[in-house]
């Protein structure tokens, strides 16, 4: 990092992570959170785990009556406050019970984050800038489940939940922010059916091999 980004980190609001878990995983048929693409270990327990190194804490999303069991440690979990809206009700219920730090969200579903994916939405916040995101390499739109959220960001997610506008990515495209380029065009691809899953595992352990 420069000594300018570097400042510029450190006079921002201090930075919490948010694992999103909180859906229903219909359509993948269990739930996403639980399910195993490196190592033995789950997709809710990897992104704990790649979260802790660039957060001073981490949460995990959950809606009420949720409860699987992590062998990571130490996790305290925030239960949805906003009804089954989707992932802005767990962003917004983050912000209720830590108004004043910044949350590195990412969702449970997406088996090629990394470190460096995470490190680079660190390195361009900046001060003014409500979100931090990617550019999705698939449609241009903003990625809103691998991203920064700011607290002077929560009024615009309050607006647009009172206009029962749930969609987080509707809310980065008003926001008008600048996109972050992926470094690799996957990085931020989700499994959400049994076929995601099975392909999924057969790019990784493609990848592994080279």
């Amino acid at each position: 990092m420069t000594q300018n980004i570097t400042e510029t980190i450190t006079s921002l609001p201090k930075l919490h992570g948010l694992v999103l878990a909180g859906g229903r995983s219909k359509r993948m048929g269990q739930d996403k959170a639980v399910m195993v693409y490196h190592e033995n270990e789950s997709q809710v327990e990897r992104c704990i785990r790649l979260l802790r190194p660039f957060c001073q804490d981490v949460f995990l999303s959950i809606r009420h009556g949720q409860n699987f069991d992590i062998t990571t440690t130490n996790v305290s979990k925030i239960h949805d406050r906003y009804g089954e809206i989707g992932p802005l009700g767990g962003i917004l219920s983050a912000f209720y019970e830590k108004p004043d730090f910044a949350w590195m969200v990412v969702a449970c579903d997406l088996p090629f984050i990394d470190e460096e994916t995470l490190e680079n939405l660190i390195t361009n916040r900046r001060i003014g800038q409500p979100f931090v995101a990617y550019q999705s390499s698939h449609d241009g739109f903003p990625e809103p489940l691998c991203a920064i959220y700011e607290p002077m960001g929560k009024p615009l997610l309050q607006e647009h939940f009172l206009k029962k506008i749930f969609c987080p990515r509707k809310i980065l495209i008003n926001a008008k922010i600048p996109l972050l380029q992926q470094g690799k065009n996957y990085s931020l691809d989700n499994a959400n059916s049994p076929d995601d899953y099975h392909g999924f595992l057969k790019k990784i352990s493609l990848t592994n091999e080279h």
